[in-house]
């Protein structure tokens, strides 16, 4: 009668006695980029380096895949995400395929970069390969509410775009080179890791979104499908899904981090603006 041994336990036989079977680490990156807290999930290096470690040290694996579900966020973090997945890929010499479920879009299609290879749904959103700064002006409404703003700075922008004062148009000529400089870095990566880009084709870097369709068509993504399908074609229907889920650490960390930020009414109250900003980032694409 034979025995059947648990996939978990195979690792310590030796290896004349384990069967090949292809294995590939599967990571999901959903979310917001950027801020994390207790009402606002979302992708950050810290929250995502242990889970890449740990999938590209995975033994015996072809591949790495990168499930990304993500609007975009935070140009900092996406970044720093892109490039240790790439830092990664190289030391270990692991290809590594992203699958975007329902958007890859801005910093979400930067971390898609990283990949060796896109692979979208083809109503997945794809693209929006620009920069955005959105934010709100209180400064009439405590005019009327008879409150003075008081601010005391040492250099001349350290109170840039306070939005308890009227803008400055100084303001947003500063705000507009930053992000001219931080475009001109997503548009030089993008250009890098996508050859198959037409450089004379249609303009992709005016901050637009395309499906999967579109984006085949245009090389944002190199082939339509879905993760499950591509990895038991391309490995075999045998082929081993290690999921890479993300430590929470002990049930009385999780207590202390949900309660630290919002024990107060004014934490609470910023916590549930952040909300309200992370759910008007997915609205942006209908989503």
């Amino acid at each position: 009668m034979p025995i059947t041994i648990p996939a978990r336990l195979r690792a310590f036989l030796p290896r004349r006695w384990r069967k090949s079977r292809p294995r590939v680490a599967v990571i999901r990156l959903s979310g917001a980029i950027g801020a994390v807290s207790p009402f606002r999930s979302g992708l950050s290096i810290a929250g995502v380096a242990g889970s890449l470690e740990r999938a590209f040290a995975m033994p015996g694996i072809a591949a790495v895949a990168l499930v990304i579900n993500s609007p975009g966020g935070s140009p900092a973090q996406s970044h720093l995400i892109h490039r240790r997945i790439r830092a990664l890929a190289a030391e270990k010499k692991l290809p590594v395929i992203a699958f975007v479920e329902d958007i890859a879009a801005s910093g979400g299609y930067m971390i898609a970069c990283a990949a060796d290879e896109i692979i979208a749904d083809p109503t997945s959103l794809v693209g929006s390969i620009g920069v955005v700064s959105a934010g709100f002006g209180f400064d009439k409404l405590i005019d009327r509410l008879g409150i003075d703003r008081r601010v005391h700075t040492q250099g001349e922008a350290k109170g840039m775009l306070d939005p308890f004062r009227p803008e400055d148009p100084l303001d947003v000529v500063r705000l507009k080179a930053i992000q001219a400089d931080v475009q001109d870095l997503f548009t030089t990566l993008v250009k890098g890791r996508r050859p198959s880009i037409d450089p004379n084709g249609e303009n992709l870097f005016t901050g637009a979104v395309w499906t999967g369709r579109q984006g085949l068509r245009l090389g944002l993504v190199d082939a339509l499908g879905d993760a499950r399908a591509t990895l038991r074609e391309r490995y075999g229907d045998k082929v081993e899904l290690r999921f890479i889920a993300e430590k929470q650490g002990s049930f009385v960390a999780r207590l202390l981090r949900r309660a630290a930020p919002g024990s107060t009414a004014t934490g609470l109250a910023a916590e549930s603006l952040a909300a309200v900003e992370d759910r008007a980032l997915w609205a942006r694409y209908g989503l």
